[in-house]
């Protein structure tokens, strides 16, 4: 049975609903509403003799419902090595995927989901099955204050599903965690450059910055990173600098406390220019309504301003699955 039976139940800011159903199977805007396993029937109590693919398939789901993970696992493993021809072999191999991420052991998710995409690579569920994985790496994203290689992993593995997949729930709910790990990624940089501003280390504390409003200027650290470059500038002695990074802010983040801090810094260091445009006023007032020049220490000048992140919950907060 494929999973593309499932249907979304609810959209919402968080991840997809699975619904489980007994036999044959069915994440994102939610994934309260992604599983693809539902159906009001219940799972049918194994008749006494010899298990049955059926019956064991049916056990694991009940096992899921109510959180016996473990059991869960053992029932779709058996399936696999007594009936490895069942019609319910596939499920049983994802569905043991499924539950192995329900009790957090994700290395053991991604090699389960791994060889059923091995095994499956054309499957209905594979979407699906692409996104669970994603969800795995995800999952394992350290604090800003460890190593980021778990966040890149993540990144990755959420694209893949996006560009495999475009037009699916998952890979819309894939785009807004691409960018919450973008954001995150962003927020690193600015820590190991505030780290170098605070130690006189400029010339790194400079590269930091840039490479947030290089890289990640839809993010929302990007205004603070050019406050930062035109606060370093300043110590450097680089005036005509400062001016143009913060050029670069108050034409893209005019309403931003950044560029307020960054004009100030500009006023205490008598760099301000007649065409500068204070803190509160519309860019039009000392505008000639094209962008300041870009350099190569500051964004392009055209650079857009941060996209509203839609998904924000306390970062990376714990993902609640209901199994219904």
């Amino acid at each position: 049975m494929s999973l593309t039976s499932w249907h979304l139940s609810r959209l919402a800011p968080a991840p997809l609903l699975l619904g489980l159903m007994a036999v044959p199977l069915a994440g994102c805007e939610t994934l309260d509403s992604i599983n693809p396993f539902s159906s009001s029937k219940a799972p049918v109590a194994e008749p006494a003799g010899p298990p049955t693919a059926e019956g064991l398939y049916n056990n694991g789901i009940d096992a899921l419902h109510t959180k016996r993970y473990k059991l869960a696992v053992s029932q779709f493993e058996t399936i696999q090595q007594n009936f490895p021809y069942s019609g319910y072999t596939a499920n049983a191999q994802l569905m043991e995927g499924y539950a192995y991420y329900l009790q957090q052991s994700y290395p053991d998710a991604v090699q389960q989901i791994d060889r059923f995409l091995q095994l499956h690579p054309t499957s209905d569920d594979a979407a699906y099955a692409y996104y669970l994985r994603a969800l795995c790496y995800y999952e394992q994203i350290a604090d800003i204050q460890r190593d980021q290689q778990g966040t890149v992993q993540a990144m990755n593995a959420l694209q893949d599903v996006v560009t495999r997949f475009p037009d699916t729930a998952y890979a819309r709910d894939a785009r807004l965690k691409i960018d919450l790990c973008r954001d995150h990624l962003a927020g690193k940089e600015m820590l190991v450059g505030r780290y170098y501003e605070r130690q006189h280390e400029y010339a790194a504390a400079i590269n930091r910055y840039q490479r947030v409003v290089q890289d990640f200027q839809t993010t929302n650290h990007a205004a603070e990173a050019l406050a930062r470059l035109v606060e370093v500038d300043l110590k450097l002695g680089l005036t005509d600098q400062a001016h143009r990074n913060a050029s670069v802010l108050g034409y893209n983040y005019p309403g931003s406390p950044w560029y307020q801090d960054a004009y100030n810094n500009l006023r205490s260091a008598h760099a301000l220019q007649p065409s500068d445009v204070p803190p509160g006023q519309p860019i039009g007032a000392a505008d000639t309504g094209a962008p300041p020049a870009a350099t190569s220490a500051t964004a392009p000048a055209q650079a857009q301003a941060p996209v509203p992140v839609t998904q924000k919950r306390g970062f990376f907060g714990r993902i609640v699955h209901s199994v219904f």
